[in-house]
């Protein structure tokens, strides 16, 4: 049974940074795809980033761009999500994703994803 669990939400101000990470368990295969959604409210869910753990490919909404940052450790099954120069309009419960994919190929769109964790809550105060 696979499990998510995120950790690193809270509140900030804007400009700021925030690191979430993800705890993966019950991830047996070395082949998948970790990453990132967020849904602010009264808005729909949206993918932030995503990271193929073979190869390491890196996959970014725009908004993210040369804010964020995806990393993994395949070792510990974590992924982690760097956000830098945060914006109030970044505010929203950010859910760690997973799928078993052999391709590498990491789309950064939801039904793509069959593993969710509970979501962190992220704050950004003007």
């Amino acid at each position: 049974q696979v499990q998510l669990v995120e950790s690193g939400g809270g509140s900030v101000q804007a400009g700021g940074s925030l690191r979430l990470s993800c705890a993966g368990s019950g991830l047996i295969s070395s082949r998948y795809c970790l990453g990132w959604f967020r849904q602010a409210p009264g808005k729909e869910r949206e993918g932030v980033a995503a990271i193929a753990t073979v190869g390491g490919t890196t996959y970014y909404a725009d908004s993210a761009k040369g804010r964020f940052t995806i990393s993994r450790d395949i070792a510990k099954s974590t992924v982690h999500l760097q956000m830098n120069s945060l914006k109030p309009e970044d505010t929203a419960m950010y859910y760690c994703v997973a799928a078993f994919r052999n391709s590498g190929y990491c789309p950064l769109s939801e039904p793509y994803y069959n593993y969710w964790g509970q979501g962190t809550q992220v704050t950004v105060s003007s």
